[in-house]
């Protein structure tokens, strides 16, 4: 086993390195110039070199690059441009907490709708509570993120007034106010997970619930539930498994637009705000830190098949 996690530690670090080199290239192709930018209106052409050179816009794009990881990897990802003098780092550090809250709420609130729910599904295949279950969910995977969320404002914000919009306190501040706050945005979140590990789940379980081993310990006199829970669940979980690393890139990407639908001060908020003020330097910043989140837990979960099925151990040596 340690073979295997020093040979996907190995990979992940080769992948750090393309993404970080993908994140460094793609903002360079964004139109706009940093250092105008950074000067705003009624510069001189002398003040336009200078901000130039002293950004190290000049230089080569791999001295530049090599710049710029170097100090990535003491944790320094530059200067913002809005406002002055602020860091990159500073102001990531801000925000993130908030993506990952809700994020992490989102994924927790699908999970526990969804297993029960494919199990529910898978236990009655067929019958009018699968199909509904069925139909749910195609439902829900038919409406986007954005229209959810607005719909839920709808009814929740607006008609019912059960939680505010546009509100945030943060965790250290007051637990419960948090937690009030960022229900509906997570719950707008998880709606497209939801629906997709239910599916997901419960065609495994349906194919699980077929195989022989089950069938013996039904011969025996196990009980539906024991079955489920204890027999099939758990050869069943390795799609579910797969899907939640991918769900993480899907989900930060929703984040993006429910932060900015109601009014969060996230990094979805934060990508956005600064992007349209073109300042460069933080929209790098803030794509490399969500995508080494991303990589960083599709590792993670890699390594972990090997402990839910030594088969895929061997299979990685």
């Amino acid at each position: 086993m340690a073979r295997v996690v020093i040979k996907k530690i190995v990979e992940l670090v080769v992948v750090l390195f393309v993404v970080s080199i993908g994140t460094f290239s793609l903002v360079q192709l964004i139109p706009g110039d940093p250092a105008v930018a950074s000067l705003g209106e009624g510069h001189t052409p002398a003040e336009y070199a200078a901000a130039r050179e002293e950004m190290g816009l000049n230089d080569p794009f791999l001295t530049r690059y090599w710049d710029w990881l170097s100090g990535a990897l003491q944790g320094d990802l530059g200067k913002s441009l809005l406002p002055p003098n602020s860091t990159v780092t500073s102001q990531i550090s801000a925000a993130l907490p908030v993506s990952v809250q809700l994020a992490l709420m989102g994924l927790i609130i699908a999970l526990v709708v969804a297993v029960p729910v494919a199990m529910w599904s898978a236990r009655h295949e067929g019958g009018w509570v699968d199909r509904a279950i069925s139909a749910c969910t195609f439902g829900v995977l038919s409406i986007p993120s954005f229209l959810s969320g607005m719909l839920l404002i709808i009814v929740f914000v607006n008609y019912a007034g059960w939680f505010p919009r546009s509100q945030w306190v943060r965790f250290s501040e007051d637990p419960g106010q948090n937690l009030y706050h960022a229900i509906l945005p997570a719950v707008t979140i998880s709606l497209l997970e939801m629906a997709m590990f239910t599916r997901i789940l419960r065609s495994d379980l349906c194919s699980t619930l077929r195989e022989n081993f089950i069938l013996v310990a039904k011969a025996k006199g196990m009980s539906n539930f024991r079955l489920l829970v204890s027999d099939a669940l758990r050869p069943s979980s390795f799609s579910l498994i797969t899907m939640l690393g991918i769900s993480i890139g899907s989900m930060i990407g929703s984040t993006v637009i429910v932060e900015v639908l109601f009014s969060l001060p996230g990094m979805g908020s934060l990508i956005v705000r600064h992007a349209q003020q073109g300042d460069m330097p933080m929209v790098q910043g803030a794509v490399l830190v969500i995508a080494v989140i991303y990589v960083v837990i599709n590792g993670i979960i890699d390594i972990s098949y090997g402990y839910l099925d030594p088969r895929s151990r061997r299979a990685n040596v």
